[in-house]
């Protein structure tokens, strides 16, 4: 199902500048602290560098602090099309991150879910088409309280909002790529979205993946650890092995750093699993920690004890 508000009311507004927008059947078959007092990381401190991936698409991402999600750009003739768009703190620098593609403002930017730190520009880049899932828009309309992070998410003004909004799947024809967003619920959140330009081979998976890192599972908003990783096992099987992938956080990933990733994720639920069929709690379960081989995975925001924490709330769904 496709919505679309007054900014593109009619198809006529979608081809002029180069969109095609078709709906298909069902599908087949936080990287960094999001809580992060900006101020404290030293946002003037902070840039964001961009890391050629394949064709035309390219992927910037912060260099020497958090600045968000990783983004995925596509320039062209039909103007400029961008997966995620970071906190709302580092709008000007990612406006300016995207001057040197020479193609103006964004006409189109696509969100892989609600969260803040891949949102948090819609409002910066209001003139653009904003492309979701249906939850996205659902999340970003209403207050949200992210118990997981104690912060409470205010709703997003109206012109920051998705203004296209979709069920299961849906192509963008835009600047001669074939950009195919599929739903892969219950993983990251309710409302996650595979983007894949099919003429590039690149994959931007959101949050769905954390490269090299335990993620962050919202379990109040539809996510689960073990739906995840049924979903990064469907795009291993399901997209081309010499794929490249943008991660939502973390540096640019082959098919192989996904695979690896899924072997975290089976093993670690399972270890968790596991141990809860044993009739062990939480907190015996953190205290025991997992094997050796799993602990580099932990990071500031999502310990190991965190991770156990995640895939235990998971497991009680």
């Amino acid at each position: 199902m496709v919505m679309i508000r007054h900014k593109i009311l009619t198809r006529v507004c979608l081809l002029a500048v180069g969109l095609t927008v078709a709906a298909g059947p069902a599908a087949a078959g936080a990287g960094h602290n999001h809580s992060i007092d900006v101020a404290q990381a030293k946002t003037s401190e902070i840039t964001i560098g961009a890391v050629p991936v394949a064709g035309k698409i390219t992927m910037l991402m912060g260099v020497g602090g958090f600045s968000g999600g990783n983004v995925a750009v596509l320039p062209g003739p039909d103007g400029l099309l961008i997966v995620d768009d970071k906190l709302a703190a580092f709008s000007e620098k990612l406006a300016a991150a995207l001057k040197p593609f020479g193609t103006g403002a964004p006409k189109f930017v696509l969100n892989t879910h609600w969260h803040f730190d891949h949102t948090g520009g819609n409002k910066r880049f209001a003139e653009a088409v904003i492309i979701a899932h249906d939850n996205v828009r659902k999340h970003m309309a209403v207050d949200q309280d992210l118990k997981a992070l104690g912060k409470t998410v205010p709703a997003s003004p109206p012109d920051a909002l998705p203004d296209v909004t979709y069920n299961d799947r849906l192509t963008v024809h835009f600047n001669g790529e074939e950009i195919q967003l599929l739903h892969l619920p219950g993983g990251h959140t309710d409302g996650d979205t595979v983007v894949y330009f099919k003429k590039a081979n690149v994959l931007h998976l959101g949050d769905l993946f954390f490269n090299g890192m335990f993620p962050f599972v919202d379990v109040a908003h539809g996510g689960s650890a073990l739906t995840l990783a049924r979903n990064i096992r469907d795009i291993t099987g399901r997209f081309p092995a010499d794929a490249k992938i943008i991660p939502g956080h973390g540096p640019l990933a082959t098919m192989a750093d996904l695979e690896n990733y899924l072997d975290m994720l089976t093993s670690t639920t399972m270890f968790v699993q596991s141990a809860t069929m044993d009739g062990k709690d939480l907190k015996t379960i953190q205290a025991q920690g997992f094997p050796t081989e799993w602990k580099k995975w932990e990071w500031p925001f999502i310990s190991q004890a965190k991770w156990i924490e995640l895939i235990h709330q998971s497991l009680s769904k």
